[in-house]
Parts: structure tokens; C-alpha cells; sequence
């Protein structure tokens, strides 16, 4: 049993790692699609309205997945650009995670993802859940203004449904559903009594995920055709009474998709034309920022919740109302920070004492930091020693055949990374993952080729096929372990700075590019564990034969 020993243990650290990677990659994922915020149960009271309105109405028309970069182009959007000319307009940034959900949440509700409840993800339609905090929806039907939403059927789930008049929901994406929408829309557009509409338009955010994205003339095609939507809008309305805003959720990497980290997909249009704005191009804006400036545009109040301020540069606003403006700022945002800052269990030195809501908002971030950094310094110690421990062993018994080990393990990473990066031109990030099921078979499949070849190469390389059992057997395992160290170590980054399992976002967020590597590696090393064993066994009778024969 002794001779074995060695052996039996690997095969069980095998079962171990393939069973907790499993549980890990499973129950971080799950937890980002039930993540809530700390507000969730006690959100912050709606204040005062701003005063007077600005407008009559507000039109905002929504263009999801539109590039800022494609919204420049003249000969692609032309009518957007034309209203450039006589708009306040300015580049949008928003932040991870980059989905639909959370940039809409974002939008109307003035708060990132990890403080405004809403979906942190795209979630399923049957578990999408209603905002819980402040938004203008519920922001102009407390001042019984009319309301209208014409667009995809998520925001059924999103907007509570009392504080929207009139509705139109569409299952579908592409140029047909978006005509429909419109069609839905221009119906109040000629009814003075609406007095926030919000048109949804999806078929460019449909073809950067059906028709090629970017890089493929269905996108600027698609743009062209949403362009032209807008023109009939705007068309309907006066610009003297009226005003209309023009924005994106996110952006699209090249190759189609978002939900990650790539700054293309977190810059967008924002352009703002007609009664109330003061004309001209505008330093970049927040995402956040969005919510309070409509409000202040039809005299309601910030959403409780907000994070962003007024952009009162590019409003027609005397003295007296940009004062009125800062004080509800400055009282909204502090009660913002108080309850988030008791929701998060901040000490009470860190109770915010700035004279501004700017400052207020760089208290709720430095409070968030504070608990972030305590958090992280004992975990970082954890994940060095464990990176260490692996690393000394392997330079203390270096030789030939650790060598070849080690050239087989860097192998298995070439091999992937390669058909991830180069032959599929995959980011390391959520804006190359389909779905669920697509990141899991791909990894599982890329893995297992990459795996069975730096396994043949290093047995014949090192002789195992030709040496006794036992030995044959071990060197497999050995490789196989030596690769799961290597990717262990993007693993104990994510661990170091985001926590483990449901952990990872108990309270906030965690780092998207972290997270997302951690778990690609982490389903790579379920494949190889449990790939590492058959290939064990395989090397084995592979030994005998030859033995045998011999």
C-alpha cells in the first residue's frame, strides 16, 4: 500500500479539486445573478422636487449596444449628428458589469450596480427582479406626470408597473420589433399629456450579437436604420416645448458582445436637445449622472438612490435654481451615504461630513475602500503562502524531469490560449461568454485538447510510456498537478481580491476581470483534474503493454 501511496493520494486530491471546482465556478456565478444591494431592505426616502420644470416633456430614447464612436459617424447616423449642432452632447462612461440590466437600473435610477439593486447581470425574465430603489418612473408618478415605456419586454419586470400609464412590450430585437416600438410610441408622442416616454430600440444591440458585431456592415446598417427611427421621433415634437435625450447602455467589443471590462464597452452618446438645454459639447459625464439631470429637466427629485449629480452646465438654470438644485443634491446624497454607510457597517468616523454632494459621494467611496482593504490584506497573506508552498517545493526538487514538467504544464497554457485568444479571438472577459453553457463547454473541450497533447508530448519526452507502473503513473499525476498549480495562481488572485465563493459578492461587487479569469481557470481546472485522472490510467495500461511486449 505504501508503494501506492503516492498515487492514491493524487487520485483523491483529483476528486477533491474536479468536486470543489465545480462548487466554486457554480456558486460564484449564481450568487453575481442573485447579488442585491445593501440597500435592498432600507432604501433611502425619496426628497423634494427641484422646482420648477424645464420642459414640458422629456422623450429619452434609448439605443442599446450604440457605440459612441458609431454614433460620430455622419454618414452612418446622420440625423444624430445633425442634432449634435444645436444639443448638449458629451461621451457617456459607464462601469462593470457591462450588461443591458445594470446599465438600464444605472440609467434611471442614478446608482451603480452594486448600490442600485437592480440586476447586476442579464438576468432569466422569470427572475428579474423590480427596482427597489427610486427611479424616474416612480419619480414623475408621484408628481402625477404621465408616463409611457415602448420597448423589450425586461423592462415589464424592472419598472414597478404602477407608475408607468401606457406601455408597450416587445419580445422581439431586430429592425421589425424596433419599427413596432416606434409605431407604439409616436401614438403619446401626439398626446400632450405624456410627459416621459422612454423608447427602447434594440436592433443595434441585436446585430452586434446575431449579425457579426462592429466590424461587420450589418452594425452601421442597423445604426442607419435606428438613426432613422430617431427622425421620426423627433420629428413629432417641438424642440421649444419639448426635449429629447439620445443615450446607450453600453458598448460592444469588435467582435460582438459586452459584459466586461474592455473601455469600449463602457463609453456612449449622450445627446441632449431642445427646451431647457444650453447647446454646445460638454466635458465626459457618469452613467449616474443621466437619472439627475432628467429629473432636474422635469422638476422632480433626484432619485433617492443616486449616485450621480445634476449636470446643471447644460441646463438654462438662473442662480436661484442652480442653488435650489445643489441643496437637494446635497441633502439627497447625504441621506444616501448615511444609510449606505450603516448598511455596510462603516465605522462612525467615516459618517460623511463633506460640504458638497460630490464630496459626499467620494465619502461613500472611501468608506467602501476602507472595508475592501481590510478585507482583502489577511486574504492576500493566505493566497501568497498557498502560491508559495508549490513554488519551493518545485525549485527544491528540480531536475530534468521537473523540467519537462514544468514545459509540459507552460505547454497546456500555450495550447488554450491560443485557440482562446488568437484562433477564436475570445477577450478574458464576460463580453466573449454567450451564455452559461457556452463558456463551460468551450472551456471543457479547449482544456481537454490542450491537456491530452502536452500529455503526449511530455511521456515521450520524459520515457513514461516505457517506464514501470507505478512511475508511469506518478509522472502523469505530477504533470497534472504542476498545471493545476499554474492555474491556480489567477485563482488566488481573484480570491485575494474578491473573496471566495458566494463571498464574492455579499455586500459589493467583485472585480470583473479578476472574477472572470478566476473562473475560466477554475473550469480549465476541473477538466484537468478530472482529465488528469483518466489520462493516469491511460499512461498505465500504455506501460504495461509496452513492458509487457518487451
Amino acid at each position: 500500500m505504501k508503494t501506492y501511496r503516492w498515487i492514491i493520494l493524487g487520485t483523491i486530491a483529483c476528486i477533491l479539486i474536479t468536486a470543489g471546482a465545480y462548487y466554486w465556478a457554480t456558486s460564484t456565478i449564481g450568487s453575481l445573478y442573485v447579488f442585491r444591494s445593501p440597500l435592498h431592505d432600507n432604501p433611502p426616502t425619496p426628497g423634494q422636487s427641484l422646482g420648477q420644470p424645464l420642459t414640458h416633456r422629456v422623450v429619452f430614447v434609448l439605443i442599446d449596444g450604440l457605440r459612441d464612436d458609431t454614433s460620430r459617424k455622419p454618414e452612418v447616423m446622420p440625423f444624430l449628428n445633425e442634432l449634435r449642432g444645436q444639443s448638449a452632447w458629451a461621451t457617456v462612461h459607464s462601469r462593470t458589469p457591462s450588461y443591458s440590466d445594470p446599465g438600464w437600473s444605472a440609467l434611471m435610477i442614478g446608482a451603480w450596480p452594486d448600490v442600485s439593486d437592480g440586476p447586476a447581470m442579464n438576468t432569466p425574465y422569470d427572475t428579474t427582479p423590480a427596482w427597489t430603489q427610486d427611479n424616474l418612473f416612480s419619480a414623475a408618478h408621484r408628481l402625477s406626470l404621465k408616463t409611457g415605456f415602448s420597448g423589450f419586454y425586461w423592462w415589464k419586470k424592472l419598472i414597478p408597473p404602477t407608475d408607468v400609464d401606457a406601455s408597450f412590450y416587445n419580445q422581439g430585437e431586430d429592425q421589425t420589433a424596433d419599427r413596432e416600438v416606434v409605431d407604439a410610441a409616436l401614438t403619446w408622442l401626439h398626446d400632450e399629456d405624456y410627459q416621459l416616454v422612454l423608447i427602447h430600440l434594440e436592433q443595434v444591440d441585436y446585430a452586434g450579437h446575431f449579425e457579426g458585431g462592429p466590424r461587420d456592415p450589418r452594425w452601421d446598417a442597423a445604426a442607419t436604420r435606428a438613426d432613422g427611427l430617431l427622425k421620426e421621433i423627433v420629428s413629432t415634437l417641438d424642440l421649444n416645448r419639448d426635449t429629447v435625450l439620445i443615450v446607450s447602455d453600453h458598448g460592444q467589443i469588435d467582435r460582438g458582445g459586452h459584459g466586461g471590462q474592455e473601455p469600449i464597452t463602457m463609453v456612449e452618446p449622450f445627446v441632449l436637445v431642445g427646451a431647457g438645454v444650453k447647446p454646445g459639447k460638454y466635458p465626459d459625464i457618469q452613467q449616474v449622472d443621466v437619472a439627475p439631470t432628467v429629473a432636474a429637466l422635469l422638476g422632480l427629485n433626484t432619485p433617492a438612490t443616486a449616485q450621480g449629480i445634476v449636470q446643471t452646465d447644460m441646463l438654462t438654470l438662473s442662480d436661484d435654481q442652480k442653488a435650489k438644485i445643489g441643496a437637494a443634491l446635497l441633502a439627497q446624497k447625504s441621506q444616501l451615504a448615511a444609510g449606505y454607510l450603516k448598511a455596510i457597517g462603516a465605522s462612525a468616523d467615516l459618517q460623511p461630513t463633506a460640504d458638497s454632494a460630490s464630496g459626499i459621494i467620494q465619502a461613500m467611496d472611501s468608506a467602501k475602500a476602507k472595508r475592501l482593504n481590510a478585507e482583502r490584506i489577511p486574504r492576500f497573506g493566505f493566497a501568497i503562502l498557498l502560491a508559495a508552498i508549490p513554488a519551493i517545493v518545485l525549485i527544491k526538487k528540480r531536475d530534468k524531469t521537473i523540467a519537462w514538467l514544468l514545459g509540459g504544464a507552460v505547454l497546456y497554457l500555450v495550447l488554450f490560449n491560443v485557440r482562446y485568444a488568437i484562433l477564436d479571438r475570445r477577450t478574458y472577459s464576460l463580453s466573449s461568454v454567450l451564455s452559461s453553457g457556452d463558456i463551460i463547454g468551450y472551456a471543457a473541450v479547449t482544456a481537454g485538447l490542450a491537456l491530452v497533447i502536452a500529455w503526449l508530448a511530455t511521456s515521450i519526452a520524459i520515457g513514461s510510456f516505457k517506464a514501470k507502473r507505478r512511475q508511469a503513473a506518478e509522472t502523469t499525476l505530477a504533470m497534472t498537478f504542476v498545471i493545476l498549480y499554474l492555474l491556480s495562481l489567477p485563482i488566488l488572485w481573484s480570491f485575494a481580491l474578491n473573496g471566495a465563493l458566494g463571498a464574492v459578492v455579499s455586500w459589493t461587487l467583485p472585480d470583473v476581470a479578476s472574477a472572470f479569469m478566476a473562473v475560466l481557470f477554475t473550469l480549465q481546472s476541473l477538466v484537468v483534474a478530472a482529465a488528469g485522472l483518466v489520462l493516469t490510467g491511460v499512461t498505465t495500461l500504455i506501460a504495461f503493454s509496452i513492458r509487457r511486449k518487451s
